[in-house]
C-alpha cells in the first residue's frame, strides 16, 4: 500500500526518480542560463526568455514546466540575471526563483572564463486533496496541503570563445533536507525515504561551425546530467542554422527519446523555438509525446565584448 502512496510523492521520496527533481529541457542550449548561471554576460545585451514544456502529453498529472528568465551583460566583465519557475507533477509542485552574478576574465587572447553563483529559494508543495488511492486511511495520504520553502544555490563556470563553450554547473548546491512529513510519521520511515534536494552535476558544451562564405552553419551540443543514485543522462543535439535566422535539428537522449527542434529569429530581436519529443519507452503507449515552446526577446545592448 505504501508503494502507491510513495508513487504519489515520487519526485521527492523515490530514488528512482531523482533525475526528475529538476525540470527537463530539450532546447537546453537555447535555455543555457537556466541550467548554468555562468552564461549571463557572454552576450553584450540583456534578454528575456520564457519556456513552456508539457511532458508526456495524454497522461493525467504528467510534468509541466514554466520558466521565465532575464539575464545579460551589466558591465564588460560582469553578467547579471534572474529566473523564476514553476514545475508541476501530479499533486506535487515546485516553485522558485533566484538571482545570479557572473564574473568574466580572460584566460588567453581568445578564451574567457565565466564564474557564477546564484542564490534564491525553492518552495515544494504536496496537495493531498482529492488523491485517489486504494487505502484512504494510509497516514501518508492524510492531511491537506504540505508546503516547505528552503534556500537554494547554484555554482557554475564556463570556458568560452567565439565559436564554442564548455561549462559545469552544480544546482541544488546546498543539498537541503525537506520536512514534508509530520514528526510521528517521519520517525516510522527509513532515512532512504526522507526528502532531499539532491545536488546535481551538469556538464554542457557546444561548438558552432560556420564555413567562410556559407550562410549555413552547424551547431552540435551536449548536456550531461548526473545525480546519485540515478544513472547519468546524456542529451546530444545537432542544429542546422541558416543565415542566423532559421534553424532546425534533432535531439537524442540516452533514455532513447528523440526530439525535433525548430526555431526562427525575427529582425534579430525576437526568437521563437519549438521542440517535440518522441518517447521510446512504455510511456509511448499512453502518451503522444512532449511539447516545448520557447520565446525570447533581446533588450538593452551594453558595451561590446570582442572575442577574437
Amino acid at each position: 500500500m505504501k508503494k502507491i502512496s510513495f508513487l504519489v510523492l515520487a519526485f521527492i521520496f523515490s530514488g528512482s526518480l531523482y533525475s526528475q527533481q529538476l525540470p527537463q529541457l530539450t532546447q537546453f542550449m537555447d535555455n543555457n542560463y537556466v541550467l548554468n548561471p555562468a552564461f549571463a554576460g557572454m552576450e553584450d545585451y540583456y534578454q528575456v526568455r520564457t519556456s513552456i514544456r508539457n511532458q508526456w502529453t495524454g497522461i493525467n498529472g504528467a510534468p509541466s514546466t514554466t520558466i521565465l528568465s532575464m539575464y545579460g551583460q551589466q558591465e564588460e566583465n560582469v553578467g547579471l540575471g534572474g529566473v523564476i519557475f514553476n514545475d508541476q507533477f501530479g499533486p506535487t509542485s515546485r516553485t522558485g526563483g533566484s538571482v545570479s552574478y557572473a564574473y568574466h576574465l580572460s584566460v588567453s587572447n581568445k578564451i574567457k572564463l565565466s564564474l557564477a553563483l546564484s542564490g534564491g529559494f525553492t518552495q515544494l508543495k504536496i496537495d493531498k486533496n482529492g488523491l485517489n488511492v486504494a487505502n484512504p486511511n494510509d497516514p501518508l495520504t492524510q492531511g491537506d496541503v504540505i508546503v516547505e520553502t528552503v534556500p537554494d544555490a547554484t555554482f557554475g563556470f564556463n570556458f568560452y570563445a567565439k565559436d564554442w563553450c564548455l561549462g559545469v554547473a552544480i544546482p541544488q548546491l546546498l543539498n537541503n533536507n525537506l520536512n514534508l512529513l509530520d514528526d510521528n510519521l517521519a520517525n516510522t520511515l527509513s532515512s532512504e525515504q526522507s526528502g532531499t534536494l539532491s545536488r546535481h552535476l551538469y556538464v554542457m558544451g557546444a561548438y558552432l561551425y560556420n564555413p567562410n562564405g556559407f550562410k549555413w552553419s552547424i551547431e552540435p551540443s551536449f548536456l550531461l546530467k548526473s545525480v546519485s543514485p540515478a544513472p547519468a543522462q546524456l542529451d546530444f543535439a545537432l542544429k542546422a542554422i541558416y543565415d542566423n535566422k532559421l534553424w532546425f535539428g534533432a535531439n537524442y537522449r540516452s533514455t532513447g527519446d528523440i526530439g525535433a527542434l525548430f526555431g526562427y529569429s525575427i529582425k534579430d530581436r525576437y526568437i521563437i523555438g519549438y521542440s517535440y519529443d518522441i518517447l521510446n519507452s512504455e510511456l509511448a503507449d499512453v502518451s503522444s509525446g512532449t511539447h516545448e515552446f520557447m520565446l525570447a526577446i533581446k533588450l538593452k545592448t551594453t558595451t561590446p565584448k570582442v572575442i577574437k
